[in-house]
């Protein structure tokens, strides 16, 4: 009887220190804001001048993000771009990309693009036409 125990736990413990690695390695493995402006930028997209949100970069927005950056798209113009922000909980992602989907629904004159691909959420002026939004969406989504 001894024996089957000492079995299944030298067959086991190997196993599940392995599962506990390989878990743990992939959450540090998420993209982080960085990576995905230079993904932009790699594929050929405006992504310039990253900085670090303020308070007042949010404005009305929830402010619930991890990280959040505004970058220029200097094609649209003085002071025009986007903002992309990085969660740790995707219900703050969901209500962030709701409050400025719902912004856009309420006036024209306050449309914006957004994207959310796992735990990243893009939102462009939406002066940008939608052919080049989808580029963006497309470089975030494969982001990996």
């Amino acid at each position: 009887m001894m024996k089957k125990v000492y079995v299944l736990l030298f067959t086991l413990l190997p196993s599940l220190a392995l599962v506990a690695c390989n878990q743990s390695t992939s959450s540090k493995e998420s993209p982080t804001i960085d990576d995905a402006l230079k993904s932009f930028q790699k594929a050929g997209l405006e992504a310039e001048n990253a900085k670090k949100m303020t308070k007042d970069d949010y404005g009305m927005a929830p402010m619930k993000a991890k990280e959040a950056k505004r970058f220029l798209i200097p094609s649209l113009g003085e002071d025009n771009g986007g903002r992309i922000f990085i969660f740790d909980d995707k219900k703050d992602l969901e209500q962030t990309k709701e409050f400025y989907d719902k912004l856009g629904k309420e006036s024209a004159m306050l449309f914006s693009w957004t994207a959310a691909t796992n735990n990243i959420l893009i939102q462009v002026n939406g002066d940008l036409s939608e052919d080049k939004f989808n580029e963006y969406r497309k470089v975030l989504e494969d982001l990996k």
